[in-house]
């Protein structure tokens, strides 16, 4: 399993940890990514557009507040974010005190 920490991610704050559990080829180009994802505490995945593709959110565990094209709303463990094609989103965990962990899945279109 490939793990990737990328600073500032979309334009965001602090470090975002990225467990890759499968890659693109394993997937045969049918998604871009399957991954575990990590926000600590005051992290942020900016805000980014999806074009090509669709990803989905499964939030395992801690709190943050999802950006769905502008919209905001507080997610937490056990639910679900769906980004189609042509639209946008963002995670942060400015409000949380622990980590914020979901699995990220990029579907191609």
């Amino acid at each position: 399993m490939e793990v990737v920490y990328t600073k500032n991610p979309c334009g965001g704050k602090g470090e975002m940890k990225m467990e890759k559990i499968l890659s693109e080829a394993e997937m045969k180009d049918k998604c871009g990514l399957f991954a575990r994802v990590t926000l600590h505490p005051g992290d942020e995945l900016g805000y980014h557009e999806h074009h090509g593709n669709n990803e989905c959110y499964f939030i395992l565990s801690g709190e943050g507040v999802y950006n769905d094209n502008g919209a905001k709303r507080t997610v937490k463990a056990g639910d679900v974010t769906w980004t189609p094609d042509g639209s946008g989103h963002g995670l942060d965990n400015s409000a949380g005190t622990a980590d914020l962990v979901f699995m990220a899945l990029i579907i191609n279109s």
